[in-house]
């Protein structure tokens, strides 16, 4: 278990998730968040293709409860550069809100990098 983070902003969040940034296939991540919202872990959930992955409430969640988390951050890059999500990456992060309500842990953002931008769904009213 890596040593908890303290989360003070968004700029804090993406220096975690900067790995990611230039991979050339997508990863999925999932950092467990304490009460306090310090961060206990970070995983790779998946990782799938040039476009794609494969992500599913279970592989997700099974880390966060182990960790007895409060409160979870997820992420994906997308190699092509563009960070706009797709229908798919929407109807993810619905399927995980509610999954997160049903097990008490709370989905605090899900964040697209690139290259050098980002997309937070709750920066742009997602969430």
């Amino acid at each position: 278990m890596s040593k908890a983070f303290m989360v003070a902003n968004l700029d804090d969040l993406l220096y975690r998730l900067d790995f990611i940034r230039y991979r050339k296939q997508e990863y999925f991540i999932c950092l467990s968040l304490d009460s306090e919202g310090k961060i206990l872990v970070r995983r790779t959930v998946t990782i799938g293709t040039l476009n794609a992955t494969l992500v599913h409430p279970r592989e997700v969640f099974a880390g966060p409860l182990k960790d007895r988390a409060a409160s979870v951050v997820v992420a994906h890059n997308h190699p092509f550069g563009v960070t706009m999500p797709s229908d798919d990456d929407v109807k993810t992060t619905q399927q995980l809100v509610a999954a997160g309500q049903i097990l008490g842990i709370k989905l605090l953002d899900h964040l697209i990098v690139a290259h050098s931008s980002h997309f937070s769904f709750r920066g742009n009213g997602f969430l």
